[in-house]
């Protein structure tokens, strides 16, 4: 509608266009989650005829916004980064937000960099992947002085952030007893490292599987650090014994290769001589021989859900904390099956 020369458009030209009131052109501008989809798309149509783009962007200064969230990951090259960016993307997007990524490598310069884009204002929210409050290694920022917050994957200890993640509780105790149910009672759990709040948490959930069998099941704990070389080692460390089990049951994915690599290494068959379960599902899991039974995570669930929580509370600063653990799948492929006779001996 709006011409070179002519006057610029308005918020009641987008309204007249759209066929709505000001005040709903006016709502899907501040806050497009109380708006119908239908008509929000009806009023972003009027605003791109109109030319009031311009006009919408002023408003968002006027209003401190920058209708950006930062997302503050300590490795993007973790499998289970993209599917939960591909959520937290999608929600944005559907709200009218975009989308900052930074990835610290785990240290604290990276991550003081990536912060300023919080004390610039140049993003209105922060959503949390590394499992800490912004900085690593230094005295904690108190939340007043941060934007709102979500954590995912990895949960915060503390009672003031928001945390959507898998239940990892719930899924280990499945998947435990998947394998007590093939049989298995010498089942080692390998861990992800002390650091790291998901390895206790699935290392419960498997405590529980052990605690609900019919028989008294030992609990059977080999350290690592969740990469495949911890998985490898914990095979090593485990074969100077004589007592070994005949199951593993993995922090994750990458715990998990890395023991079927040591085991095929060592000249073992598995499913046939030890059974493999992980953690995750991870794109490879499935490209693996044997395929890998493991714990599906919701990864594009979870980012949807932890986005819809940042926006609801921007939008309103007054919504409580929230925890969400969606479930887990267990997908069973190759990597486990029923218990050897000759290992059980």
């Amino acid at each position: 509608m709006s011409e070179p020369g002519e006057r610029p458009a308005t918020i009641e030209d987008v309204a007249k266009l759209a066929g709505v009131s000001i005040a709903t052109v006016s709502r899907a501008l501040r806050s497009p989650e109380k708006v119908a989809e239908s008509t929000r798309k009806k009023v972003t149509a009027a605003i791109a005829r109109t030319g009031y783009t311009a006009n919408a962007m002023a408003q968002n200064l006027r209003m401190q916004r920058s209708q950006m969230v930062l997302v503050l990951a300590s490795s993007i090259a973790d499998p289970n980064f993209a599917g939960i960016l591909t959520g937290l993307e999608k929600a944005a997007n559907d709200r009218g937000y975009g989308v900052l990524i930074g990835n610290t490598e785990g240290t604290t310069g990276l991550e003081q960099n990536y912060l300023r884009f919080l004390s610039t204002g140049m993003a209105d929210g922060l959503v949390l992947l590394t499992g800490h409050i912004p900085v690593a290694g230094q005295p904690q920022t108190p939340l007043t002085n941060l934007p709102p917050i979500v954590a995912t994957e990895r949960p915060v200890s503390n009672p003031e952030i928001s945390y959507v993640g898998v239940d990892d509780v719930a899924a280990s105790k499945v998947a435990t007893e998947y394998l007590i149910s093939l049989g298995h009672r010498r089942i080692t759990y390998i861990s992800g490292g002390p650091a790291d709040i998901r390895s206790d948490l699935r290392h419960d959930g498997y405590l529980q599987g052990l605690r609900e069998s019919p028989e008294a099941l030992r609990d059977w704990r080999v350290e690592g650090d969740g990469s495949s070389e911890s998985g490898r080692a914990a095979v090593e460390r485990l074969f100077i014994k004589d007592d070994l089990p005949t199951a593993f049951f993995c922090f994750n994915d990458n715990t998990a290769i890395g023991v079927i690599s040591a085991l095929q290494l060592r000249g073992y068959r598995v499913p046939e001589d030890f059974s493999v379960l992980g953690f995750d599902d991870i794109p490879f899991a499935n490209n693996f021989t044997p395929g890998l039974t493991t714990i599906r995570q919701p990864r594009q669930h979870i980012g949807e859900k932890a986005m819809t929580i940042l926006l609801d509370r921007l939008a309103n600063r007054s919504l409580e904390t929230q925890t969400h653990l969606l479930h887990g799948d267990l997908i069973v492929r190759e990597s486990c099956g029923g218990i050897s006779r000759k290992r059980d001996g």
